[in-house]
């Protein structure tokens, strides 16, 4: 961000939070809708106003409400289908959200400032609208589980549309690759047991917390600012040698031995077991790669990639023989793409999706011919582990008009969705006839998404 424009943001979050105050002050606050026992307050709406500025689509005050009340009847039926989310789920997206904040506003001290609130209030206010629109989410989500899609409704659909109106497809690239884990010496090793073995004998005399050490140096993004603690998990949802070690937990002040896992070494506490899942907070710590052994991984991996365009091995043998990625060794060296929301694989890439899979490894991509092996680089790889590794760009689709014969999913997911947001009309349609609903008569004059909420 340049200079002019991180001015310019953090003059209109100032702005924001500016105008917010004064509406707190000046607007006096009333009911304005009621659904089911659940008020919508004025001041409510001023706050989701200020917050969203010029991104909201239509007038605010007929928009806002209207997504209110949608979320209250999500919200009353997921009470109803006993459908919650973790707290440590909420938090690891409160924290993103308030470091955002923190980041604008300069410090959290600016922050306060600006919101009039302290932090504990910002970050209470904060869970408890990251946690409903999680809950909004996933009753959602389950209202449109049911919905299937075959391939002649996906012709119908799209048999008669013009092909300017057809969905545009981004450039994708399928991708092959090798790696190799730079060889970490046994001192290194050594060396961060020793240190779990220190946060040990800490936590056992009482001289310092296991939260409060998880806090302070685990290498685990995700838990460490929860201190170390991670939501209920089946034993098949963790790493073998992380689950093994932590299901063998029964006392909730013992920690456990050093465990070994893909992401590194570990130790753990039980917090809680529930049936057939656990609740424990752990402490990772990662060895250290040297850049000699670094060097020496992509000297090995140069003389592969010069047996493969030498021709005395294939890409996919040389991925298979050679290759420390248990994902792709198996699949020719092929790099899936994981829908985490539906579960459903593919080779293709968008650009943006292999990014976020690891810059180092789209820059590398993005220069290569369709074909043509890359120079041996350095990435951290999805444990979070330095590793070494050539690509091979094995296929580009440029950015096209959608077709059956190229894009059904894309095409079948777009139905899908239709299909999804059919349901939910017809939902949100009986919940309306069924559910007490007042709206202020100075709010009514509003062109709403859903009919029915005037009665």
């Amino acid at each position: 961000m340049n200079v002019n424009k991180k001015r310019y943001t953090l003059c209109l979050f100032a702005a924001i939070f500016s105008l917010l105050s004064m509406a707190q002050k000046n607007v006096i606050d009333e009911v304005v809708w009621v659904v089911g026992d659940e008020a919508i307050l004025r001041s409510d709406i001023e706050k989701r106003r200020l917050e969203y500025g010029s991104q909201l689509k239509g007038n605010p005050y007929c928009v806002i409400p209207e997504q209110i009340a949608i979320q209250k009847l999500f919200l009353h039926q997921a009470i109803i289908d006993s459908i919650d989310v973790s707290d440590a789920d909420v938090n690891q997206y409160v924290e993103e959200k308030l470091n955002e904040r923190i980041l604008l506003a300069g410090s959290k001290e600016k922050l306060e400032e600006y919101m009039k609130l302290p932090m504990v209030q910002i970050r209470e206010e904060l869970f408890d609208m990251i946690k409903n629109e999680m809950i909004a989410m996933r009753m959602r989500e389950q209202l449109m589980s049911d919905v299937k899609v075959n391939p002649a409704e996906v012709r119908r659909y799209f048999k008669d549309m013009p092909e300017d109106s057809l969905p545009l497809i981004p450039t994708q690239v399928e991708v092959q690759i090798i790696v190799l884990q730079p060889r970490i010496p046994q001192t290194e090793i050594d060396r961060v047991k020793g240190l779990l073995r220190d946060y040990t004998e800490r936590i056992n005399s009482g001289s310092t917390s296991f939260s409060t050490l998880a806090r302070l140096y685990s290498e685990d993004p995700g838990s460490a600012r929860q201190g170390g603690e991670m939501p209920y998990m089946g034993k098949t949802e963790l790493d073998p040698g992380f689950a093994n070690v932590a299901f063998s937990l029964t006392d909730t002040k013992k920690v456990s031995k050093i465990a070994q896992s893909e992401f590194g070494f570990h130790i753990i506490q039980l917090i809680d077991k529930r049936g057939d899942k656990m609740k424990c907070r752990h402490i990772l710590k990662r060895p250290e790669v040297a850049q000699a052994d670094i060097d020496s991984a992509l000297v090995v991996l140069d003389s592969i990639k010069a047996d493969i365009l030498g021709g005395k091995i294939s890409f996919e043998d040389a991925a298979r023989y050679a290759s420390d990625d248990k994902d792709t060794r198996n699949n020719h060296g092929i790099l899936s793409n994981i829908n985490m929301e539906t579960g459903e694989t593919s080779t293709r890439f968008e650009m943006s999706e292999l990014s976020s899979l690891s810059p180092e490894l789209a820059r590398t991509v993005e220069l290569l011919e369709v074909g043509e092996v890359s120079k041996p680089f350095t990435m951290i790889n999805s444990k979070g582990k330095t590793v070494c590794a050539i690509a091979r760009l094995k296929n580009r689709t440029l950015t096209h008009r959608a077709s059956i014969t190229e894009d059904f999913q894309v095409m079948q997911d777009i139905v899908k969705d239709k299909k999804g947001e059919e349901v939910i009309l017809n939902w949100i349609k009986e919940k309306q006839k069924s559910t007490y609903i007042r709206i202020n008569p100075d709010w009514r004059d509003c062109e709403f998404q859903y009919e029915g909420w005037v009665k």
